[in-house]
Formats: C-alpha cells, sequence, structure tokens
C-alpha cells in the first residue's frame, strides 16, 4: 500500500465523523422551536394520529392534572356527535342497562317497580323470581338497601337498579314498608338471572281475531311471539292484531324473522346498505305461519327502527294495513363494538330500505337538538290531531305492486290515520291522563283496597263483578281539583265513561298486570277499535 493510501484510509473516517457532526449541528439550529415545549410529535406522516398525540400532550404537559379516560370519552363523544343522532358510545357503567333490555335476561332480585311519592314501590315480583320466593309483595315499599336509606332521600330508577342489580348468587339486604305491617320486614334476597319479556300481552278478543303487543325486539323476541301464535291459533284465530306502538325497535334479524311469518316465500322484507357494506336483501321463506290470514299492525309516534321494518314489509307487499299515526322515522342500522374495559360503540353502518326502496329515516341535517325535538315540532304543527298537517316530499314518493303510493323520508304513515285526540271533548280526559292523575289515583286506591281486591281470585270475576261507584268516580274528581285540574260537570260527564274505564283499567293493572289492563283499556283505545272494526267489516 502506498503512503498516500495510509494517509486516506486513517483520514476518511475521521472526516466522515466530521461531516455527521455537522449534519447534526446544522439541523439542530435549523429546526423550528417552540417556547419552552418540546417538539414531541415525531411520528411518521402515514402513522400520524392526532388524537392520540394531543391526549398524550394533554396529560403529560396540561398546567393541572387532568382525567385521561374522561378526555377519551369526550373525545369520542365528540367524534360521534359529527356524524348520526343514533351513534353512540356506553360507558362500562352504563354497559347492563343499555344491553340487558334485549339480552333477554339479567341479573338482579326480580321485581317490577316504580319510582312513587319519593319511594321505591313494588309493583309486581316477578314470577319464579328470587324475590317471590322469600315472600315480597306487590304494595311493599323499600325502605332500606344495605342499612342505607333509600325512601324519602330522591332516589332515581337508575340509582335503585344499581343497588338492587348484581351478579347471580350475591345477596342484597332489603327492609320494606308493608302496610298494615307495624314494623319494617327485613328480606334477604339471593340474587339470580331474570328473564325479561318483550311480549307484553296476548288474548282473543273474541272468537276470530287474536291481538299480540310487543314492546321491542329482543333476543327473545321471536321465540316468545312464536309461542303466543301457537296458542292464539290453537284458541281459533283467523286475524290478528299486532300491535307495536311505543315499540323502540331492536334487533334487526329477529324483525326480519316476524316479518317472515306474515309475507310468502321471495316477498323481500327488507335490504340494507351502507358505504362499506353492499347491499344485503332479506327475503321471505316458505316457513310463516300466518302467511294467508288477514293482519293489522298498530303503530304511532313511538314506533321505531325494527317495528318500522315489519310495518313498512307490510305496507309495501301490500300484505295488510297499518293503522295509527306517522312512526318514529328510524331508518339506520347500527353494529356494537366491544371493547376490553367493558364499554362499547355502537356505530351506524347502514341505512335500511323498505321493500319500495323508500329509507324512512327522517332528516337530521339541522343538528340532533332538532332531531330530538320533533314530537314537540309534531304536537305544534297539529299532527296529533290531523293527518292533513303531515306534508310529504314527493320526491320521496314510492308506489307498492298494488299502486298504493307511499312515502320515504319521515317514519311510516299509516293507511288509516287515528288522530290522537279527535275533539275538544277529549281535553279534559287527556289532561288528566296526561299529568298521570288517573294512574296516581288508581294506584293508591288498589294499595289500600288490596286485600278485598286479592278476593276476586282472578281477572274475569274481577272484570264481571267490580264496578267504579259514582263515589269512587267523585272522589276521583275531588283529587284531580286538589292537582289543579278544575273543569264544568258538562265537560266531566262527557268524558265520565271513558275515565271510568281507564281506572278500572289501573286498577285491574296493579292487582293482575297487563292482564287487568288492556281488556278493559282497548274498549276506549281509538286505533284498537279501529282495528277490530276492519277485520269485523271483512268477515
Amino acid at each position: 500500500m502506498t503512503k498516500l493510501s495510509k494517509k486516506i484510509s486513517f483520514y476518511l473516517p475521521i472526516l466522515f465523523s466530521v461531516i455527521l457532526i455537522i449534519g447534526i449541528y446544522l439541523g439542530m439550529k435549523l429546526a423550528p422551536s417552540s417556547s419552552g415545549t418540546q417538539n414531541i410529535f415525531t411520528i411518521r406522516q402515514d402513522n400520524y394520529n392526532k388524537i392520540s398525540d394531543i391526549l398524550n400532550y394533554v396529560s403529560q404537559d396540561y398546567v393541572d392534572s387532568v382525567d385521561r379516560n374522561k378526555l377519551v370519552e369526550e373525545a369520542i363523544d365528540g367524534i360521534l356527535n359529527e356524524l348520526d343522532p343514533h351513534s353512540s358510545y356506553i360507558s362500562a357503567e352504563e354497559f347492563n342497562a343499555v344491553n340487558d333490555p334485549l339480552a333477554g335476561n339479567f341479573e338482579g332480585i326480580g321485581i317490577q317497580f316504580r319510582i312513587i311519592k319519593d319511594t321505591i314501590n313494588v309493583i309486581h315480583p316477578i314470577a319464579g323470581g328470587p324475590s317471590i320466593k322469600v315472600g315480597l309483595r306487590a304494595g311493599d315499599r323499600i325502605v332500606n338497601i344495605e342499612d342505607t336509606i333509600v325512601a324519602g332521600v330522591g332516589i332515581t330508577n337508575s340509582d335503585a337498579i344499581k343497588k338492587l342489580k348484581g351478579k347471580k348468587g350475591t345477596k342484597v339486604n332489603i327492609e320494606v314498608y308493608r302496610r298494615g305491617v307495624n314494623e319494617l320486614l327485613n328480606f334477604t334476597i339471593t340474587r339470580d338471572v331474570i328473564p325479561t319479556y318483550s311480549l307484553d300481552f296476548k288474548y282473543m278478543f273474541d272468537d276470530k281475531i287474536g291481538y299480540i303487543k310487543l314492546s321491542k325486539f329482543s333476543a327473545t323476541t321471536y321465540d316468545e311471539f312464536s309461542e303466543a301464535m301457537k296458542e292464539l291459533l290453537n284458541l281459533g284465530m283467523e286475524k290478528l292484531i299486532l300491535d307495536l306502538r311505543g315499540n323502540v325497535g331492536g334487533y334487526l334479524q329477529i324483525a326480519i324473522k316476524l316479518a317472515d311469518e306474515f309475507l310468502k316465500e321471495g316477498k323481500l322484507i327488507v335490504y340494507t346498505e351502507g358505504n362499506s357494506r353492499p347491499c344485503n336483501y332479506a327475503y321471505a321463506t316458505k316457513t310463516g305461519m300466518f302467511e294467508n290470514n288477514e293482519v293489522v299492525v298498530l303503530i304511532d309516534e313511538g314506533s321505531a327502527s325494527a317495528s318500522e321494518i315489519i310495518a313498512g314489509a307490510i305496507q309495501d307487499n301490500d300484505r295488510g294495513l297499518i293503522i295509527g299515526r306517522r312512526s318514529f322515522g328510524k331508518g339506520l342500522v347500527q353494529e356494537q363494538l366491544n371493547f376490553p374495559d367493558g364499554s362499547a360503540l355502537r356505530l351506524t353502518v347502514a341505512r335500511y330500505h323498505t321493500p319500495t326502496g323508500r329509507c324512512i329515516q327522517r332528516p337530521y341535517e339541522n343538528g340532533f337538538e332538532d332531531y330530538n325535538h320533533d314530537f314537540y315540532y309534531r304536537i305544534v304543527n297539529g299532527e296529533f290531531g290531523n293527518a292533513d298537517s303531515i306534508h310529504f316530499d314527493d320526491s320521496l314518493k314510492y308506489t307498492t305492486p298494488k299502486g298504493k303510493i307511499v312515502y320515504g323520508g319521515g317514519g311510516i304513515m299509516p293507511d288509516i290515520y287515528v288522530p290522537l285526540k279527535s275533539d275538544e271533548n277529549d281535553e279534559y280526559f287527556y289532561s288528566l291522563t296526561g299529568k298521570g292523575l288517573i294512574f296516581q289515583f288508581a294506584f293508591d286506591y288498589a294499595d289500600k283496597n288490596r286485600q278485598d281486591l286479592n278476593q276476586y281470585k282472578t281477572f274475569d270475576n274481577f272484570n264481571k263483578e267490580f264496578q267504579i261507584t259514582n263515589d269512587l268516580f267523585n272522589n276521583l274528581i275531588t283529587y284531580v281539583e286538589t292537582k289543579g285540574i278544575k273543569e264544568n260537570k258538562k265537560i266531566i260527564n262527557q268524558s265520565n265513561q271513558k275515565i271510568k274505564i281507564l281506572l278500572k283499567a289501573y286498577i285491574g293493572r296493579n292487582i293482575y298486570d297487563n292482564e287487568g289492563f288492556y281488556p278493559l283499556y282497548h274498549k276506549i283505545d281509538k286505533e284498537f277499535l279501529k282495528a277490530v272494526e276492519v277485520l269485523s267489516d271483512s268477515l
């Protein structure tokens, strides 16, 4: 090796080191500076997560301490508020309360209760549940839970549920006040799995017309419905009134299975599509048990989602009549993503369309607050009293196979509209029901006279023998007046019969649950009576 080669090989590494040092120095001098802070955002652009970096930055360097988990949940809510009204985040604390109604069961003590006069009142211990097994009764008032007073302290429904629900096998100690007993009664209740039912009531109105009311579409709804249908068919049912009023929806697949019972093979029930979801069509199979019989579906402003899928499938296939008032207008499909910490995200992934192709989702472009005030707008616009106040966009007009005009973009409009209030004579009646005064009076009456009422043994006996006397009716009117509602005798007499029927129905419910309510209430239920009229005319 020459002397020059030796010198180059000796100085070359030193030269590279000097160049590297100079480069690092110049890079530091030319980098943008920030007053007193370090540049922590050094992630490559293709992997850049701004939200995560902001949360890290706030957690590490904010002037005060922060709750990172709270920040995360508020950030999630902020993101979802930019999407649609039905995408939602469910915290771990809320998870069971939100999901239990659709699961078909929950773990707890097994009672139906209401907060009345700032006290947890047992309406009914659930049959076969742990509460009824230890002797808890309808009418009992829960005063203490685990030595903590819960009466007269402003307890809420959610607080009561948190205290009474719990894992199967755990115990809870309660003390209750029972009318006629001088001291509090102590109960130790071992929590268990409690079934929840979505079928509120079923019965034969007459020898041909059956009735089924569903409150939601949960995991057990189809089985409950199938069992009820078989029972009514065995009793001779030829026509059905399916009551979906106030049914807020639930599982899409359950609604599809139920609609299949009414439609012939090959009929389209519903289809869904989304930006990342291809069109998915659901067709009726050949297994329906009521494909050739007449059906009427009752809906109102509280009927949403899965309820609207069934109403839309029946209406668009010219399969039966829809009676009532315009439905809620929810045509968005959510999927649930569960997180390891027990929380979940329900994200809208698709829109569903009825068989004619209409999406019945009402607009939400004016913001969620405006969307959530829709019920108020319907009152102001006079929709509950007159169908002519409802206006649909002609661009959202569709036609059924038999030529019937239907509309998308704002709920299912019934084939036969029934107003909530038909005339001024209804005002007094609805002022009493709207404020819950008949219900409250009936509860107090049933509570004070429970022993006498129990002597009827069955609802049939109660219905035949118990009467709303003039004295009892006048006591109600006096009670109502103490609550600030006064009217002249003429107006009261115009509502006399309806008030008496509803009062008896509420008393019956307090003793016999829904069996004691619906057969009586249906005597003044305008939508139900219209359905009976329609079905009877076709006999």
